[in-house]
This record gives structure tokens, sequence and C-alpha cells, in this order.
């Protein structure tokens, strides 16, 4: 599989993503309580892929390092629920971080499908294929075309990143939507404690 490099268990040392990388997960499922994390996906934007298949000891310091640098923007779609993987099963802290789906939702509001597939197709002018979204990714042997699904879904966030942040920047919204992803940190952190279907800032 040209430009997809599959790891067990964590990232070689003295890889270098530059400052800017794009992260996604794959889990067990979508509960964060329950659903063992089991893939992470990392690209600079060179259009290769790195893929770091987890132990349950989760036991993968670089990958830790990588994640919760400082000085590396991480670019996801749908964030929430990745940091909150992140946290509740590596106990990283990841950030700074920069979302594709708050970034559309606050962009571009003349439409309500701002899912990966849709987001992609018009700002990147690529297809993905979700036929794989929801396959084991627990297997210990993972098929290739689970992996080119995996990858696809890293490989285009830097110019999908690019694209909504030049929209923002002319709608006016750029510092909302930077506020919102500071946020996101403590937004995991509630999910993971049980807050994840209220909203503490309604009314009743």
């Amino acid at each position: 599989m040209n430009g997809i490099k599959l790891h067990k268990g964590d990232l070689p040392a003295g890889l270098d993503f530059g400052p800017v990388v794009a992260v996604d997960t794959e889990a067990m499922g979508l509960n964060l309580r329950r659903d063992h994390l089991t893939l992470v996906q990392i690209s600079s934007g060179d259009g290769s892929a790195h893929l770091v298949q987890l132990s349950r000891d989760y036991d993968c310091p670089n990958l830790k390092k990588l994640l919760s640098d400082p000085n590396i923007l991480k670019i996801f779609h749908f964030a929430r629920f990745d940091v909150a993987m992140m946290k509740r099963w590596m106990d990283v802290d990841c950030g700074p971080v920069w979302c594709t789906k708050i970034a559309s939702k606050l962009a571009r509001t003349y439409t309500d499908r701002h899912g990966l597939k849709d987001v992609a197709r018009e700002i990147a002018g690529v297809d993905m294929s979700k036929a794989q979204q929801s396959s084991d990714w627990g297997a210990d042997d993972l098929t290739d075309a689970q992996l080119q699904y995996a990858a696809s879904d890293v490989l285009h966030l830097h110019k999908i990143k690019a694209g909504l942040e030049d929209m923002l920047k002319r709608e006016g919204r750029l510092e909302l939507a930077e506020a919102c992803f500071a946020f996101l940190p403590i937004r995991a952190r509630l999910d993971i404690a049980g807050w994840d279907e209220t909203d503490i800032f309604a009314h009743s």
C-alpha cells in the first residue's frame, strides 16, 4: 500500500511530522467508557499516512509525545470524539486542536451536511468511501480495505482545513472557531465524566 505505513504498538522514534498533522482514530464503537480505542492515524499532509495499531496497555510514548506536543497543531474532523477517546484510553491531553467539523458548521451555513465525506467532496474535490466505517477495528490483522479507509480519513484534512479557514476569515468567524477549538479538551472531559448528552449551558 503505497504511502501507508502500519506500526504495531507505537510510532517509531525520530519521525518528524512538521508543525501541523492530521489525526483520526478508530475504535470498537462510539461509547467512550466501553469501546476501546484501537487505531490512530497521522499524516503530515505529504500524501502519506502512518497508522498506529494500539495494544490494550496503550504503551506508546512516541505517539503520546506527538499528540501532546504544544508546538504541533492537530487537525481532526469531529475532534470532540477523538480527543475524548485519547484522553479516556491513552490518558493524553491532545492539543492544540483544529476541527474541520466545527469549522464547517460555522462556515458552510448554507448546508446541514457536515460529515467528512460531504466536506471533502466540496472543499477538497475528493470522493471518499465510508464502506469500512463499521468494521471490526479490534482485529489483530486489519484488511487492506480497512487500512485504505483509515488512511483516507487523514490524507485530505490539510487541504480541507485550508479551504475552511479561508471561508471562516471571509465570514468573520475564525476567532469564534478558534475559541471553540480551544474548548474541545474541556468538552472531552465533560463527555468522559458523563455529561455527553447534557447541555450544561441550557436554561433547564
